[in-house]
């Protein structure tokens, strides 16, 4: 099957999967690897260090900055925001951005949060909203600011 980016969009990157669909005025840098059976919303800001998995849905209006690695199957909702450096300073870059890892069947409601260097675990959901500071275990909802437990999922 084929590879759909629309032509707004300024992907660089070749290394997309099969039947993976990139919409209006996203931008994905070269180094980037998205698998097959993905879904890039409008909007979309990918950078180089970054491997996103197959059946991935990544909704508008969200940045997927270098060191983030999203498993399979997993939701990204509208305007989630993930970091990469702790102490941020402008044009003073750190030796190496931390790694931020969402794994497989993991679902992250709109407008949340994610610090650098966590780790949301195997189909854990995280809450609309929330402010993900730490590890999120397997199969757990968490949510709020800062994000806690909520239940198990079954």
């Amino acid at each position: 099957m084929a590879i759909k980016i629309h032509p707004t969009s300024e992907v660089q990157t070749v290394k997309i999967g099969d039947n993976t669909t990139i919409w209006q005025y996203c931008v994905i840098l070269k180094e980037a690897t998205i698998g097959c059976n993905c879904n890039i919303n409008f909007n979309v800001f990918i950078e180089n260090d970054v491997v996103i998995g197959d059946n991935v849905t990544v909704k508008s209006g969200v940045q997927v900055w270098d060191g983030l690695r999203i498993g399979n199957n997993v939701f990204i909702g509208p305007n989630v925001t993930f970091t990469n450096d702790k102490y941020p300073r402008s044009k003073q870059y750190p030796e190496e951005f931390l790694k931020t890892t969402v794994q497989d069947g993991a679902s992250i409601g709109a407008g949340s949060v994610v610090l650098c260097g966590v780790t949301i675990g195997r189909n854990a959901m995280i809450g609309a909203g929330s402010v993900v500071t730490k590890d999120i275990p397997d199969n757990e909802l968490w949510l709020g600011n800062p994000a806690r437990f909520k239940r198990k999922l079954v």
